[in-house]
Formats: C-alpha cells, structure tokens, sequence
C-alpha cells in the first residue's frame, strides 16, 4: 500500500526552524498498527492521521515513532494549516476530534492557525532537589518565587521556571532521569522556560520528552497552553497581556519557532485556551507501508 505523507514545520520563525510533523489526509482504511509504522518510519516527533469523524468535522489521531498520544499542539497547525493551504479548507472555523476531546481550531485569513484546548488542571507542586538532580543544575538557578508544577491543558507537563535565558541554553539534562521522572509523575515531560528572551516575547522555553523519544521538542504546542494559564495564576501575566502571548523555542537546537498564546479571562478565571500559529516548508513523498 502506498500513503501520501506530508511534512511541514511547525511554529516555524525560518523556513528551516519549527518542529517538523507529518501529516496523512487519507487515513480512514489504515489500522493503529499501520499508523504506527507509517511514524515510526516517518521519524517525525508526530504524525496527524486525518480521518472522517461523526463528533466533529475531522478525527485526528497522533503518533509519535513508538506510542499514540492523546493530542499533539504543533501536529495539529501543521495539519490545518496544509489542508488550507491546498484549498480543502478555507478561512474558518472547525472542530477536530482526538483522545483528548473534541476541540475547536479557526483558521485565520491570515493563514494562523488557532486551537482550542482544554481548560487548565492543575496538579501537584515537585521538589525542586529532585528536578534539578535530573537536569544537572543547581537548585538556585530555578525561580524561587514560582512553583515547579504538574498541569495539563490537553498533556500533562511539569513546568519549570529557570532565572535567565544563559543558564537555560547550557543546560545538559541526564535524559534517562528526565524519563523516569516523567514516568513517575505520568507526565509527557519537562517544560522550561525563562523570561530573559530574545524577542521581547512572554517566555523562551525548552521541552524534553525522552520518555517518548523525544529528547528535546523543538516547539511544543500543547505545553504552551498550559504555560500560559502557569503563568495567569501566578500572576505573571494579566487579563489585558493574556490574550497576545508570545513564546520562544527551539533555538537551542537549531529550529527558530514562535508559538502564539490566548486566554480568554471573564471575572477572573480562565474559561478558553488557545494556542496558535504558522507552519512552512512543505514537502510529500510516497511511503509504502
């Protein structure tokens, strides 16, 4: 059997910058195992498989190279952003149907692409002694003022916030520790971030996920989300800054991504979660499965 797979990247900020994802529009005949194989052979951090749907307009399914996951952010822009690109969608708004519930996408006339995702649980607070044990840093190169916390707008992270932007380039993780923590609080990963960056943006963020073999994540989509209400609740951002959130990634390994940040604040609580943006560089090729 021969599949059409696509390749674009992500969030790119350059044509060669972004987090690379495949994308199969025609998935509806194809097992979970042939899906798996078709990622794992693809090699991309995600592969979106498009499928029809009776809950919304598409089902999306998402796998990285050895396991399915329940929604992927960057996946899904590349997704969106290629199906109106070639003129099966126009400017709009959507709904994608994954492991992680139905969710809204809009796709700007601009090109952005828009997802909705879930709204924010938060859970518990991590000992900073066992996090940096893991990452080969001291303890007093984490914020003191801000929480090392486990929450999820779609896949549960632990976020990290690290004092300046020179100790967050350097950082050398001992991956198999970062796993087995991961594992240990049923996470995806680690999210970092700082708020030196080199943009004047909200945040400058890393993303590891070696449990999933994905030792670090060029731009993390569904991480961001949650980042963003992270920072609403502790205060770091308000209801005015909350809708225009602008976040850094992937300059640590080559691939210059932006990721746009939206929440929607009425009386005080957070009621919607988007994260957005661009994709570029897209390629096809034949597969055989």
């Amino acid at each position: 059997m021969n599949i059409k797979l696509y390749s674009l990247n992500a969030f790119g900020k350059v044509i060669d910058g972004g987090n690379p994802a495949g994308v199969v529009l025609d998935a509806d005949q194809l097992s979970e195992n042939q899906m798996r194989q078709i990622a794992k052979k693809a090699g991309f951090s995600e592969t979106a498989f498009v499928q029809k749907s009776d809950k919304a307009d598409f089902k999306v399914q998402f796998f990285t190279p050895n396991n399915e996951v329940d929604l992927c952010g960057h996946a899904t822009i590349a997704t969106f952003f290629l199906m109106n690109k070639i003129n099966l969608l126009q400017a709009g708004k959507y709904t994608q149907e994954t492991k992680a519930g139905v969710l809204d996408i809009e796709i700007k006339p601009t090109g952005v692409i828009l997802m909705n995702q879930k709204l924010p649980e938060f859970f518990s607070e991590i000992d900073k002694t066992e996090i940096a044990d893991s990452l080969n840093i001291p303890t007093e190169m984490m914020c003191s003022d801000l929480p090392i916390q486990v929450l999820t707008t779609g896949l549960k992270e632990i976020f990290i916030p690290i004092k300046n932007l020179k100790d967050l380039f350097e950082m050398k993780p001992n991956f198999e520790k970062v796993a087995e923590i991961s594992k240990k609080y049923n996470v995806v990963g680690y999210h970092l971030f700082t708020f030196e960056t080199k943009f004047k943006s909200t945040a400058h963020c890393r993303n590891f996920a070696p449990l999933y073999d994905v030792p670090e994540d060029p731009a993390t989509g569904t991480a961001i989300g949650a980042l963003s209400c992270y920072l609403f609740q502790n205060k770091r951002i308000n209801d005015k800054q909350s809708e225009n959130l602008v976040y850094e990634q992937g300059y640590s390994v080559g691939r210059p991504s932006e990721i746009l940040g939206n929440l929607k604040i009425k009386e005080g609580k957070i009621v919607e979660v988007k994260v957005g943006g661009i994709a570029c560089n897209i390629q096809q090729k034949e597969m055989e499965i």
